[in-house]
């Protein structure tokens, strides 16, 4: 996979999306200093080179859910495929294949006890070729991938300019109804209102409406989802830290405190931090883990995986290219 170079306004085009996804062609013109037409095709380069994506997804916390990350081994023959399964599931993202190919994890967002159970008890079990699954509540969370400081680069003031306001209330639920809505913005967060109209069946109005009650609440978010190969990380990582527990919340704020870190939360389990990272190379890896991650206190033990290949991330699946006759 080819490492696209990003010029200053690719840079800045990136940051400023990491903040609002759905900000106007306009807005980021304004901020950026170029014309609206110019960033719109800046924009769709980057989008058509695969290098990013913006993704509308539910915010489990806002909207009641519970939050679960999941680690299953396989098989050496089934992994690819139970990834793929996984990736299918609406309740399901950020779903990687690590190490060899015979370890998987991921992120359930269960509605409630129900949804969990129906995952981690019925559904994987009849996968024979699953031969281990450890699940882990999310308890808190130090950095999320749609912050990523590895990408920033905007000043403070025009980060002010770009940042939405924060929701307001408590958490609303999706309705049944906005599924469609849901789905559509999974595959595209920038989708105009005359496409979800479309989608949805409803008006442009309706549409308007009813992401800005979702997003007011906090249960609509955006996500930039970038592919950090693309950009010249090649060696991206799952981290699985055990950490005395006087000392987890200052490690998980060092953890997500680092350029290299884009994921970072404190989990139920005997590994309570678990984060994923970018570097360049092994090399720049090795350095990272052996000077920074090992400084952080409290550290007992610490389990690496690469990721050999990301399925999905924060929208729909990214599926493997067919092969060429």
């Amino acid at each position: 996979m080819d490492t696209v170079i990003l010029d200053d306004l690719d840079r800045g085009l990136v940051h400023a999306l990491q903040i609002d996804g759905r900000a106007s062609m306009r807005t980021l013109g304004q901020v950026l200093g170029v014309s609206e037409n110019t960033v719109a095709r800046r924009y769709r380069r980057l989008r058509d080179a695969g290098l990013l994506r913006v993704t509308g997804a539910v915010s489990g916390g806002e909207a009641g859910y519970t939050t679960w990350t999941l680690r299953l081994r396989t098989t050496p023959d089934a992994g690819a495929a139970v990834a793929d399964a996984l990736a299918d599931r609406t309740d399901v993202s950020w779903v990687h294949l690590l190490s060899g190919g015979t370890e998987i994890s991921c992120t359930v967002h269960a509605p409630d006890t129900a949804g969990r159970d129906d995952l981690l008890l019925r559904k994987l079990p009849r996968a024979n070729r699953v031969t281990a699954v450890s699940a882990h509540e999310l308890l808190h969370t130090f950095a999320l991938p749609d912050g990523w400081s590895g990408l920033h680069c905007l000043s403070p003031e025009q980060v002010e300019r770009l940042r939405p306001p924060p929701p307001e209330g408590t958490g609303l639920a999706p309705e049944p109804g906005d599924r469609a809505l849901l789905d559509a913005l999974a595959r595209d967060g920038r989708a105009g209102y005359t496409a979800l109209a479309a989608a949805t069946g409803w008006s442009d109005s309706t549409v308007r409406r009813r992401m800005e009650v979702l997003r007011r609440h906090g249960t609509l978010t955006y996500h930039l989802d970038v592919s950090p190969a693309r950009l010249g990380f090649r060696s991206e990582t799952r981290l699985w830290l055990a950490v005395a527990p006087a000392n987890l919340a200052e490690a998980g704020e060092a953890l997500a405190g680092h350029p290299e870190t884009s994921f970072a939360v404190a989990t139920t389990g005997t590994t309570n931090l678990t984060a994923m990272v970018n570097c360049r190379d092994g090399g720049d890896l090795y350095r990272y883990l052996t000077d920074r991650v090992a400084g952080l206190p409290g550290v007992r033990t610490l389990e690496s995986a690469p990721v050999i290949r990301t399925v999905k991330r924060a929208g729909t699946p990214l599926r493997r290219p067919a092969a060429r006759p």
